[in-house]
């Protein structure tokens, strides 16, 4: 895999943390990493941005940023209203292209949802996931509400013909409520897909020696770590007393 989209089921659910995750599992194992973040809303020019942060947390050696608009909305709004170009699905496939050609591994980090628009034409990152022909890879929450979501982004994959990867759950709590829990079980039905990884809630602060040790233990073998399941769940159905939830999880259809 050269190319990975990564996008989220929404927003502010631990995209950029799980793309580090991602970034730091494949850096440690020799790789190659850059980071591509599209379009970055909602930071100023002279503020870190989400490519930033991966790379700080990661120790990817590239990263690059197609534009950055101050406004957090939409991509496609925030350029209109910052009266700057917007950033179009075939810039971020050239982008990804290049940096593909100097690096083992691109991952490239969506604004939201799949569907967001990114320029007045109605371009989304699902349109560049699919000139490049890349993999999906979705990050969605924990809890309630989750499941429609993580649904509805699959569908949408499936009717572009676009692989999605899998899910991770990008900020597992650390007191699961009975929906979380649930979750675990339920995801791959909903995706369609494989539950991929669950990184724990706060892990973004963490010093980033101490987020690329642990950062294996977050994601499954598909993504280069060691995080089981089947184990993860059965460990918080002893705590909580909900092993019949997890007797037989989905694989994905």
């Amino acid at each position: 895999m050269g190319i990975v989209v990564v996008s989220g089921t929404g927003t502010e659910i631990g995209k950029t943390v799980v793309t580090a995750a991602v970034a730091a599992v494949a850096t440690a194992a020799g790789r190659s990493v850059a980071v591509l973040k599209p379009a970055q809303t909602g930071v100023g020019p002279e503020e870190r941005g989400d490519a930033d942060e991966v790379v700080r947390l990661s120790g990817a050696v590239g990263s690059a940023e197609l534009g950055r608009f101050p406004e957090p909305l939409a991509p496609g709004t925030a350029a209109r209203r910052a009266g700057l170009a917007p950033v179009g699905p075939r810039q971020v496939a050239d982008a990804a292209r290049k940096l593909a050609a100097e690096h083992d591994l691109v991952l490239v980090e969506g604004a939201g949802g799949l569907l967001v628009r990114f320029d007045e034409e109605g371009g989304t990152l699902a349109d560049a996931a699919a000139l490049l022909g890349a993999p999906v890879l979705v990050v969605a929450p924990a809890g309630l509400g989750t499941l429609n979501s993580t649904a509805l982004t699959a569908e949408a994959l499936r009717a572009r013909g676009i692989e999605q990867l899998g899910v991770v759950v990008g900020s597992w709590p650390a007191a699961p409520d009975l929906a979380a829990r649930c979750n675990l079980a339920d995801l791959p039905e909903a995706a369609g897909a494989p539950l991929l990884g669950a990184v724990p809630e706060g892990s973004g602060s963490l010093d980033p020696a101490e987020f690329r040790a642990a950062a294996g233990g977050w994601l499954g073998p598909a993504l280069g770590g060691t995080w089981d399941v089947e184990e993860f769940g059965g460990r918080f159905a002893a705590a909580f007393g909900d092993a019949s939830l997890f007797d037989e999880q989905p694989s994905g259809r």
